[in-house]
């Protein structure tokens, strides 16, 4: 007997579509209320998960989704390094 193990799936901030949480990049805010992106996804936090494309990222922006999932205001430098590094990962 053959166990089937599940997909975590995650919804995605910008476009709101469910997917496999390997295929989506999380964002976390540290304990020390730092925004940076867990290439791992094991890093402590509380994270938000965002499709691998620079067009969800800037919906997640636009609808302050980001800032909803992480429970904090982010400012634009921070944006802006996320953006530039989510320009780096994408396929």
């Amino acid at each position: 007997m053959s166990v089937v193990k599940k997909v975590p799936q995650r919804q995605c901030i910008g476009c709101g579509e469910m997917k496999n949480k390997k295929d989506m990049i999380r964002v976390i805010k540290t304990p020390e209320e730092n925004i940076i992106i867990d290439a791992t996804g094991k890093k402590n936090g509380r994270g938000a998960y965002l499709c691998k494309s620079v067009e969800c990222f800037q919906k997640a922006v636009k609808s302050r989704g980001l800032e909803r999932s992480l429970k904090v205001s982010i400012p634009r430098e921070v944006y802006e390094e996320l953006e530039k590094e989510l320009s780096g990962l994408e396929l």
